[in-house]
């Protein structure tokens, strides 16, 4: 989960996290955290399968982005080192911290955006899941990412993505009205895929999918998951 405009933020003091200058930020979303701690709770076994196959064959140590309430920790390899997984939404961050404390890898998770993160020793890799369709400015925040992934390293992501036709027009209806109100500004109609390109990604594998049946009024039914890098 990522900061909102239409949230309460509080910055505290500076503080050091291994060799990392972070600013620790708060975030007080209460309709949203009860809505996705509510949702995540109630994940199907296709979403789940799609948050593992993300993760799969990850090593070292790797940064997630809006950790949410964690659903994504207990499925890290083994072959991981540490997790650090930033998340300022108050509530949704006590419920990741209990899915660290039962994670399978060591998994540190902390009060701020990745917005907040200053350049230090470099990731791994890095794992987005559903979580660049919320951020404000995602084209400055992929450009962070690239900033904070060694040279090789790997962009992990499953995100919601820009659909064309009908479902496209019903997109943009959705981000111009009630959706990023309720959904943490969740903004369903983005290229996401050509935003990962312009920040100096270059994209490895990447497949398209619908979460829902084609049919289905959902804006949030077409998704990408893929693998990008950093050049070496």
């Amino acid at each position: 989960m990522a900061v909102t405009r239409f949230a309460r933020l509080r910055r505290a003091r500076d503080h050091r996290y291994g060799g990392r200058m972070a600013s620790p930020v708060t975030l007080d979303n209460p309709l949203f955290a009860r809505i996705w701690t509510f949702m995540s709770s109630r994940e199907t076994d296709w979403l789940r399968d799609r948050r593992r196959e993300n993760l799969e064959g990850l090593s070292g140590r790797v940064l997630e982005v809006g950790a949410g309430t964690g659903s994504n920790f207990g499925f890290y390899p083994d072959t991981v080192t540490e997790v650090v997984a930033p998340e300022p939404e108050s509530r949704l961050r006590e419920a990741a911290r209990e899915a660290a404390a039962a994670a399978p890898v060591p998994v540190t998770v902390m009060a701020s955006t990745v917005e907040a993160l200053d350049a230090g020793e470099p990731f791994d890799a890095i794992v987005c899941s559903l979580v660049l369709c919320s951020v404000d400015q995602p084209e400055q925040v992929l450009r962070q990412l690239y900033a904070l992934l060694k040279p090789g390293g790997e962009l992990r992501y499953f995100e919601h993505v820009a659909s064309r036709g009908a479902r496209g027009g019903l997109q943009r209806l959705a981000d111009a009205t009630i959706w990023p109100r309720l959904f943490g500004n969740c903004h369903t109609h983005r290229d996401t895929e050509a935003m990962i390109t312009a920040a100096g990604f270059t994209v490895g594998t990447s497949r398209r999918g619908h979460q829902f049946p084609v049919w289905a009024p959902v804006p949030v039914s077409e998704f990408a998951l893929g693998c990008a890098s950093r050049p070496a």
